[in-house]
């Protein structure tokens, strides 16, 4: 089997990835459908709202991180997927009936939001750590980089279908037929074989867990590094589930269907940047760096594109350096990281993520009503460069940094980072 895809080779991982494959499809077609009943049923394509919903989603990411990263640890995590799965399924089915009987207000999708979120953010620190009991350290970045690819391929997916189905049978039926594929999932869940499993290191009922994986990640400045990286980027560049929204409808007046379109184009670059992380065997810091520099041109052309078709050609660069920084961030975090500590630091490394869209998101909205909608983006475009500038600064002053050209066979720039106080200890490999 090709390396790229190594880790579907092992029977649980292959059935775990098919159901969540079915699944994010359908998660891209409820993204895709309640933006589009906030923005054109509920509201007069008001970007306030669309952030505050973003928002309300996010918000449980940032309150409840150190109590999710700790059940993720103490407790199984197939059962704890399973009940999050559920509660899914059932926030979806909620908002579907409500828009096919024409009863939906905006004061219910936003109560909707909030529970879809309390549930993610349990759920997300337990998917993301059990990935790590499908397969052994060997295969964890191809496994990581691989489900960043199931995640994509349904972004690929799941848009334009949703912009087929809203059009063809309405908002209602496209929220429901999402909530179907939450059986996929679990069915998955419930044929995975309990004695391949690798489970981790089982928290014991102690006081203070919490407070040790805070501690725990204050003495590892190389996981603080990508920390406030992935903080700039989920916060200001990542709102796209709010800035194509607006771009399509306000900047080039058109309907569900290219609006659903854009998603998919961008998911293109998303994938192909997922597939390439997948063949690599460790996830560097220059990947990190050079990504999050791509992000700042392309989405920088993505704000200053004169047409639509313009602008649909920039998110592929933008889908695929953004969707490569995220996945080497995320597996530079799980290769360094103590696996008994692994939930804790994972559900951290989330609510800095995700957790700055409820800040991020209703910040992008006003931004949208009074500056227009391609600042939304461009404010991205300038607060990644500025980290950017600033990291490279940090690096120089904090660290000593040592910068080879390599020509032979593949040219290319190796970078390595020995902490000035501690030179006895040696950063660890995945984050060089």
């Amino acid at each position: 089997m090709s390396p790229t895809f190594s880790s579907l080779s092992i029977r649980n991982y292959r059935i775990y990835a098919t159901g969540a494959f079915v699944s994010n499809i359908g998660t891209w077609m409820g993204r895709v459908a309640q933006d589009w009943l906030v923005l054109t049923e509920l509201t007069r394509h008001s970007s306030t709202a669309l952030g505050i919903v973003t928002g309300l989603q996010f918000l449980p990411f940032l309150l409840l991180a150190p109590w999710a990263g700790m059940i993720a640890d103490r407790y199984p995590k197939r059962v704890i997927l399973a009940i999050t799965q559920t509660a899914l399924a059932l926030s979806s089915l909620v908002l579907g009936v409500l828009a096919v009987t024409g009863t939906a207000q905006l004061w219910m999708v936003y109560g909707v939001a909030l529970f879809t979120g309390l549930a993610t953010a349990v759920d997300n620190p337990a998917r993301q750590t059990f990935v790590s009991e499908l397969v052994s350290r060997d295969r964890l970045a191809n496994a990581v980089s691989l489900n960043s690819a199931s995640f994509n391929a349904g972004r690929l997916i799941g848009p334009g279908l949703a912009g087929l189905t809203i059009a063809a049978f309405g908002t209602g039926w496209t929220l429901l037929l999402n909530t179907a594929t939450f059986v996929a999932v679990m069915v998955a869940l419930a044929a995975i074989r309990t004695s391949d499993l690798l489970p981790a290191p089982v928290l014991g009922r102690r006081q203070g867990a919490i407070k040790e994986g805070v501690r725990y990640v204050r003495t590892r400045p190389d996981i603080q590094l990508v920390m406030a990286l992935v903080f700039v980027l989920g916060t200001f560049g990542m709102n796209f589930q709010i800035t194509t929204a607006l771009m399509a409808t306000q900047v080039f007046g058109k309907g569900p269907q290219e609006y659903g379109l854009l998603g998919s184009i961008m998911a293109i670059g998303s994938l192909s940047a997922a597939l390439m992380s997948a063949r690599r065997a460790r996830p560097r810091l220059r990947v990190l760096l050079v990504a999050m520099l791509g992000f700042t041109v392309s989405s920088g052309l993505a704000a200053l594109a004169p047409t639509y078709a313009l602008f649909a050609l920039a998110l592929v660069p933008v889908g695929l350096s953004a969707l490569t920084a995220l996945t080497t961030a995320n597996a530079m975090v799980q290769l360094s990281v103590d696996p008994a500590m692994r939930g804790r630091v994972m559900a951290l490394y989330m609510a800095i993520f995700m957790g700055g869209t409820p800040l991020g998101a209703p910040l992008i909205g006003w931004i949208g009503q009074v500056w227009g909608a391609r600042w939304t983006i461009g404010i991205g475009t300038v607060a990644v460069g500025l980290m950017l500038i600033g990291t490279a600064f940090w690096m120089t002053r904090r660290e000593n940094v040592q910068v080879s050209y390599e020509s032979r066979r593949r040219p290319r720039i190796r970078i390595r980072t020995v902490p000035a106080q501690t030179v006895s200890e040696p950063v660890p490999e995945a984050v060089r």
